[in-house]
């Protein structure tokens, strides 16, 4: 009786923990869209000067991967 309460503990622990990672994950790829400033800040701090063109290539290319995202967790986890 001694060792099956901290088994069952570990268990019970180790659902809940990964039920609140895949619920903060999920939160956080919805809340990831960058606006350009963002992007010409990170493009900057990379020791790279983004004209308008290359800005708004980068801003589509984000969108597309976050919606790609989104659309394969929806379909993991659902809604």
């Amino acid at each position: 009786m001694n060792i099956v309460i901290p088994i069952i503990t570990f268990v019970v622990g180790a659902v809940a923990g990964f039920a609140i990672g895949i619920f903060y994950l999920r939160k956080q790829f919805s809340n990831m869209a960058m606006d350009q400033k963002q992007i010409q800040q990170m493009a900057r701090q990379m020791g790279m000067n983004l004209n308008q063109k290359q800005l708004n290539q980068m801003s589509r290319m984000m969108n597309n991967m976050n919606n790609k995202k989104k659309k394969i967790i929806e379909s993991r986890y659902g809604k």
